[in-house]
């Protein structure tokens, strides 16, 4: 089991570069990948998304950062700089008696246009497969991530699970009870009424008929069963947060009808706790891949 929340960083330095990579992935239905690159990579991008697709599911931010070692970033123009500081020098001299030729050089050195900027050069293949390989390994430390994350919650489902079934294990003590209810009921009902005499055979079928109607049963073995898939599922299936959450679905329905039959106030009150437990459930399955 995976969750869909993650984030993994990596940095290298191919040759006179350094690189940063980031990956932050959030849940979503669909896979979203948004990509950032520096202008000397958008011919990657397809083949960046094609290993981001790797992760399946997810809102995916993902960037790479491009620095220049400081050697590579700018060449000086010693040409051009000569020929300002000699031009400097000479109208110092014409100027004045004495000239700081440091302070002049520094002059030269502050003007923009005798540096220039490399031109950037297409990325080798050799460079290229050094830079998709940290790629591939950012986004298996992400994966890494959400396997981590995946069973934290896998954890958390165990407990609520557990203790939906246990809630559901104590329901049958209070169905004889409630039955008995039902029975006091009706008579009072018939007593109100001032109805002396009743058929005892036909009071028998009247109340076989209204238990059958309030009869738990079924919803109780369907509820066991929709725990049992659960785990099943969420132990042996990956990429299995639909398929649970399809299930979640199914045991609140069985919840929910066994809610509107309890007819007795304890049950309710289990019902009202299963209730709560799959709410814990169905708030995190969002987060599952």
């Amino acid at each position: 089991m995976k969750s869909m929340t993650g984030f993994a960083k990596r940095q290298c330095n191919i040759n006179t570069k350094k690189y940063t990579i980031e990956i932050k992935s959030l849940n979503s239905k669909q896979m979203d990948a948004n990509v950032k690159l520096p202008a000397t990579l958008k011919e990657y991008e397809l083949a960046i998304r094609a290993m981001l697709n790797r992760l399946e599911r997810g809102k995916i931010d993902f960037s790479i950062s491009e620095e220049k070692s400081a050697a590579t970033a700018a060449q000086l123009d010693t040409t051009l700089a000569r020929q300002r500081f000699e031009e400097l020098k000479s109208l110092a001299s014409q100027l004045t008696n004495a000239s700081d030729e440091q302070q002049l050089l520094n002059i030269v050195l502050s003007q923009p246009d005798v540096w220039t900027a490399n031109e950037e050069e297409d990325m080798s293949e050799e460079e290229w497969n050094a830079l998709s390989d940290e790629i591939s390994k950012a986004v298996g430390d992400l994966d890494s991530t959400r396997i981590h994350e995946g069973e934290i919650l896998k954890a958390d489902f165990v407990k609520h699970v557990a203790l939906i079934e246990q809630y559901l294990n104590n329901i049958p003590q209070y169905e004889s009870e409630r039955i008995e209810t039902a029975k006091e009921r009706m008579r009072s009902m018939l007593n109100e009424a001032a109805i002396k005499e009743v058929d005892s055979n036909r009071f028998e079928q009247e109340l076989i008929y209204y238990l059958e109607k309030l009869d738990i049963t079924e919803e109780k073995v369907r509820l066991k069963k929709h725990i049992d898939y659960f785990r099943e599922v969420m132990e042996n299936e990956e990429g299995c947060g639909k398929k649970l959450g399809f299930i979640a679905q199914e045991m609140g329905r069985e919840i929910n009808t066994t809610g509107s039959k309890a007819n007795h106030v304890e049950i309710q009150r289990l019902v009202v706790a299963m209730k709560d437990e799959l709410e814990k459930i169905k708030e995190q399955l969002g987060n599952i891949l």
